[in-house]
């Protein structure tokens, strides 16, 4: 988790984790619809720039096997919490269905180059902080869940730290040069984005408007 807490710009705040508490339908919800869009961007880049698609004009093969080795592990863990999610959701009595999603992923990707590599590099940057945002607020909320419930997002950090240091990888081997400012650019959206306050709660959303009364989250 250091490297983590290193990485990102800034904590979730206490008032999102609040919002967690209130809404704990929502968040599995918003949780099992993540997993599962996690694992749908992963395919795309194999389909786009895996060997027998568009390769991305000087990554080469060698890269671009790796992104598939890499982007085909992510898809089975992704798909196997989202199984490990709707079946919490199956015994708490959620009934799964589709949601709007939240404002993040979309504008986390405005910023995104629209020429190769660079498009490429700065996709796989957005995986590489969305992955660490995740595996922050996993952390961030485990002590204030039921004991099923902790120990499944306990569960997760495993995986989802590799899953950011993997797209982190593959960036940092597909650009020619440093990408450090690249990657600024992308936390100081993440950065905006969780401490703006937001009409919905989402698991990536910042603090909804709405949210209560307080819960001692010290």
């Amino acid at each position: 988790m250091q490297a983590i807490t290193d990485f990102l710009h800034c904590a979730t705040p206490d008032a999102w984790v609040q919002n967690a508490l209130q809404y704990p339908e929502l968040l599995l919800l918003d949780h099992a619809n993540c997993e599962l869009k996690a694992a749908q961007t992963a395919m795309g880049l194999i389909w786009k720039y895996g060997p027998d698609g568009n390769e991305c004009p000087g990554t080469g093969q060698v890269v671009n096997f790796q992104l598939m080795h890499k982007m085909s592990r992510l898809i089975r863990e992704e798909m196997r919490h989202f199984e490990q999610v709707i079946t919490l959701m199956e015994k708490r009595g959620i009934v799964y269905g589709q949601i709007s999603a939240s404002r993040y992923a979309a504008q986390m990707r405005k910023p995104i180059r629209t020429f190769e590599p660079a498009k490429l590099i700065d996709t796989l940057i957005v995986g590489a902080v969305i992955e660490a945002r995740s595996c922050e607020r996993f952390a961030k909320l485990a002590p204030f869940l039921d004991e099923e419930l902790q120990k499944f997002y306990l569960s997760l950090l495993k995986s989802e730290s590799r899953h950011f240091m993997d797209y982190l990888d593959l960036a940092r081997r597909v650009a020619s040069a440093s990408i450090d400012d690249r990657i600024d650019v992308f936390l100081e959206q993440d950065r905006n984005l969780v401490q703006q306050n937001d009409e919905e709660f989402r698991f990536h959303s910042g603090p909804h408007v709405e949210s209560g009364i307080p819960i001692d989250v010290n």
